[in-house]
């Protein structure tokens, strides 16, 4: 990347391209009362309340918003509503049973078609399309593991989930430089995260539930939420903080923040579109293990983000640690070496986030009648889809509604707690940096990474 590009890069502010400046609703400055309080005006919380009220229109359902609605990781992502979940299947069956991890990645497939429907029902306008998702092999270590992948996937009894392409089939999807091949599943979508999480709490406010921005909770009680200037009584209270949950009194070390790093560029011209078949809404990356990912907008511009950005002692998250100038320019050089015609295309949007991730990667979803408190996230970076899938178990634990989905692995799971710092601090950006060693370790020896087998052995993640 030339200097000019660079300085113009880290001169940008932290403003995801999906923000929208609205109406500010009111802060909660009273006691009021309600059946179900939920914390967190994201994409788990508004889910939930909208299956709530559609079940059951009566319910006094309140919402509280430190900041306002989308602020965290629904406003920040990178736009996949997929079917991928953080840990292995075989992991999920170790932990529970083989037809308990096939009846995840069926309810998962459903999830991905249930948000289309449901935005379609309410009309609301996200830019949902549903293209599947593309990961590309670009060395032969990723060729062997993208070969493996969908071997393993029929293996376990999955023979329709994946598909492999050659590299002319490849390129014909997308004309990615040094594409030998790739992974495809129909089982993805793309949308604009900010339409999205705007769209669900305008619904939901329609349904009558009661959003309150700037009202960050300060502490739960049995039966009742307490603000800095108010309080909510109600019999059932919803953790619905995702990576948030670790700033809570009693929830320190249940989950940690990561960050995740996004670029957008500005509209591509149709043509060059056209050449590098970008002239679609898959959603897409390769197989390196230090993810990143890629969507193409419905205004024509490319969202690319990744990881890499550090973790910071005591699981601190703030807004200084969304730009992080050198993983912001390392993402810039991928997108160049993915698409090298791309190299002058002005970068007019970057934006960080932290997203939630427990000590055995696994989302949970679960209802403690005893206490009245439910809760809903740890999704690793995939929680658009995921925290649909919560909202909708939510409900039916709440309502004491049986489906067959109250029964999948996530439901009621406890993750281990997290290590005291300092170890955390050193686990994790020691896990970190292996990961990026993994790459690295591929791109020397044309084989899959040793490293990154035992880090997946670890933590179950893939």
């Amino acid at each position: 990347m030339n200097e000019a590009l660079k300085d113009e890069l880290i001169k940008l502010p932290n403003i995801p391209y999906w923000y929208e400046k609205t109406d500010e609703r009111q802060a909660l400055n009273n006691e009021v009362d309600a059946d179900v309080v939920i914390i967190g005006a994201g994409y788990t919380g508004l889910w939930t309340a909208y299956y709530l009220l559609k079940t059951s229109p009566s319910l006094r359902v309140v919402i509280l918003e430190r900041e306002y609605a989308g602020f965290g990781a629904s406003g920040r992502n990178g736009g996949w509503a997929s079917a991928i979940f953080p840990i292995s299947l075989s992991k999920v069956a170790k932990n529970s049973s083989h037809q308990s991890a096939l009846f995840l990645q069926q309810v998962m497939n459903e999830t991905v078609d249930e948000i289309g429907q449901i935005l379609q029902q309410e009309g609301i306008d996200a830019n949902y399309s549903k293209d599947g998702f593309l990961s590309i092999a670009r060395t032969q270590a990723q060729l062997q593991r993208a070969k493996s992948s969908v071997k393993a996937s029929k293996d376990f009894g999955l023979p329709d989930q994946w598909y492999f392409l050659d590299a002319k089939a490849t390129k014909s999807k997308i004309n990615v430089a040094n594409a030998l091949g790739a992974i495809y599943t129909p089982h993805c979508a793309v949308i604009h995260p900010g339409k999205l999480v705007r769209g669900l709490a305008k619904t939901v406010e329609k349904l009558g539930a009661k959003i309150y921005e700037k009202s960050a909770v300060t502490k739960i009680n049995t039966g009742q939420v307490i603000t800095l200037n108010g309080k909510v009584n109600a019999p059932i209270i919803v953790k619905a903080t995702e990576s948030y949950s670790c700033q809570l009194d009693g929830y320190k070390r249940s989950i940690i923040p990561l960050y995740s790093l996004v670029l957008a560029t500005e509209p591509i011209p149709v043509s060059v579109r056209n050449d590098l078949k970008l002239n679609h809404r898959l959603a897409f990356n390769d197989m390196r293990h230090l993810r990143v990912y890629a969507q193409m907008t419905a205004d024509g511009r490319l969202i690319f983000g990744g990881r890499g950005a550090p973790y910071h002692y005591g699981s601190t998250i703030s807004p200084e640690f969304d730009l992080v100038d050198n993983v912001h320019e390392s993402i810039r050089s991928t997108i160049n070496d993915f698409f090298p015609t791309l190299s002058n295309l002005k970068i007019t949007h970057r934006w960080g986030g932290a997203l939630g991730v427990a000590r055995d990667w696994s989302p949970s979803v679960g209802f403690d009648p005893n206490t009245g408190i439910a809760w809903g996230g740890h999704y690793v970076g995939d929680g658009v889809a995921m925290s649909n899938l919560s909202g909708r178990i939510l409900k039916n634990l709440i309502l004491n509604i049986q489906e067959p989905v109250n029964k999948l692995p996530i439901v009621n799971h406890a993750s281990p707690l997290w290590e005291p710092e300092p170890l955390r601090w050193m686990g994790i950006n020691f896990g970190l940096s292996a990961t990026a060693f993994a790459d690295k370790e591929e791109n020397m020896t044309n084989r899959p990474s040793t490293v990154a087998s035992a880090l997946e052995a670890l933590t179950g993640a893939h």
